[in-house]
């Protein structure tokens, strides 16, 4: 993809690559998440590494095109001799199928939404980082007052000074630390510890969203960012320069930053998200009957939980229970342990382990499955998709405890998660497809997790909120019904 748009620069023929080893090897090594570990995993030898080229040396005083020259020559010999057995490799661990028809037909349509990019306002940036640093600087002024002196907030020698030896607050063990989850324990003791928690808040949502994005504005005033098919295990994409996964939809101060992504005049965006993703792919891949009715039949899936854990009807949960059961539902696919429910969740480990056995019992088909996903890791050392994307665990067989414990949540999540990616990146390649049949102007800009973001004349909205919604549901045929939810606005922030 990266040469594509090199040779686009440039005025070249771009779409005859039929290859692409980066990718290849990713799919052969999962834990190869740089180039740097792709190419130990095929054991390809540099003379020196692509870090190290532009470094001074004894022979070299400084990088040369011919230090350049000698890796690249290198590089590419040694993967022109490996394609071939790589691709029987992709055949032999069954991934062939997951390269030819999923991540190599992608590449061309993340190299067009890449391309295409999205508008932002420069202004709306700019109004809102000067509502955040007026936010700071009153935040400041409170934490100074309640310190009783002027200091470096964003010095953890500093504030630890302020809090540990002029408030005389205690942290238990670690006594120097200034970190979120001490300054989280400290909360209620002195009220520096609000403001200190939101003052960061804030500075992290002005560094990385204001700062952060306004330096990746192009000319055209949009936003390009890079898609990256080999940087997760679990195969989800992931967004870089700038990232536009981590744009919280939770927190109201990162929501905020939606607002300033928006559709040029004439146009709408229209937003398409995936409900419940993975519920429904632990529903399907667990052949778990009491979920997969529910689903079918239209059910509220944390209602219907809440019912099984809590023993009563329907009509009888309440917010707090439904809240809980959303937690059990969604911790169970990401494999939490009982200490992990009962700190969310703020309850005793007794509780927390009382719920998961209720679930459990109620939902007997996942308890197997989580078991057998354990126990062939463990014999085998990796877990695999529907698609058969391996993801290699080698920490389930650690000496150490914690680090086996790790294993078994990955092992747990991985076949998951990894299936609901895959899921996106085939319903990316039959939208793209959709969109060339139906012959329309509309496009495909974004893929934030299970959303898609489209740029739509006003003209085809009614025609693209339909055709969205139909391509996305059929995308697979699972035992329980894949559900869109479509939105749409002129920013962002309004179609979700």
């Amino acid at each position: 993809k990266e040469m594509m748009h090199l040779l686009d620069r440039y005025g070249f023929k771009w779409n005859t690559f039929s290859n692409d080893l980066h990718i290849a090897g990713f799919l052969l090594n999962s834990t190869a998440t740089d180039s740097d570990a792709v190419l130990e995993a095929l054991q390809i030898h540099l003379p020196e590494s692509f870090h190290d080229v532009s470094k001074k040396t004894k022979e070299e005083p400084a990088y040369s095109l011919e230090r350049e020259k000698a890796i690249y020559h290198s590089l590419t010999q040694q993967l022109y001799e490996k394609k071939d057995k790589l691709r029987a490799s992709l055949k032999e661990e069954n991934v062939l199928s997951l390269y030819e028809d999923i991540e190599m037909p992608l590449t061309h349509v993340l190299f067009s939404m890449e391309q295409e990019g999205i508008s932002i306002q420069e202004s709306f940036l700019d109004e809102y980082g000067a509502l955040l640093n007026e936010k700071l600087d009153a935040l400041a002024q409170k934490i100074y007052s309640h310190a009783g002196m002027i200091f470096n907030i964003n010095s953890p020698k500093q504030l630890a000074n302020v809090l540990f030896d002029e408030l005389n607050l205690s942290s238990g063990g670690k006594k120097r630390s200034t970190s979120a989850d001490v300054l989280e324990k400290l909360r209620g003791k002195h009220p520096i510890i609000d403001d200190i928690l939101e003052y960061r808040k804030i500075a992290k949502v002005s560094s990385t969203y204001i700062d952060g994005l306004k330096k990746h504005i192009c000319s055209d005033q949009k936003i390009h960012t890079s898609f990256n098919q080999t940087m997760t295990q679990t195969g989800r994409l992931s967004s870089s320069e700038p990232n536009l996964q981590n744009i919280s939809i939770r927190d109201e101060l990162g929501k905020e930053i939606r607002k300033a992504f928006v559709a040029e005049d004439g146009y709408h965006l229209l937003s398409a998200d995936y409900s419940q993703i993975e519920l429904r792919m632990l529903a399907h891949m667990a052949n778990e009957d009491h979920m997969i009715k529910a689903f079918n039949e239209g059910l509220d899936i944390h209602t219907k939980t809440a019912t099984l854990i809590f023993g009563c009807s329907p009509e009888e949960v309440d917010e707090h229970k439904r809240r809980i059961a959303k937690t059990v539902n969604f911790g169970i696919v990401y494999g939490q342990t009982e200490f992990g429910l009962s700190s969310q969740l703020n309850i005793t480990r007794k509780e927390a382990g009382e719920f998961m056995k209720m679930y459990f019992e109620s939902y007997p088909q996942i308890h197997e499955y989580m078991n057998q996903l354990i126990d062939f890791c463990k014999e085998h050392g990796y877990v695999e998709t529907l698609f058969h994307r391996r993801r290699e665990i080698p920490e389930i067989n650690d000496k150490n405890f914690m680090t086996r414990e790790f294993g078994k949540r990955a092992a747990m999540n991985a076949p998951i998660q990894g299936s609901a990616a895959d899921l996106i990146k085939i319903a990316m390649l039959k939208m793209d497809q959709a969109l060339k049949d139906a012959d329309v102007k509309s496009k495909m800009l974004l893929q934030i997790h299970d959303e898609l973001i489209f740029l739509v004349p006003d003209e085809e909205l009614d025609l693209m909120q339909k055709l969205v919604k139909e391509t996305m549901e059929s995308a697979m045929e699972l035992k329980v019904p894949l559900k869109a939810s479509i939105s749409v606005g002129k920013s962002w922030y309004e179609a979700k």
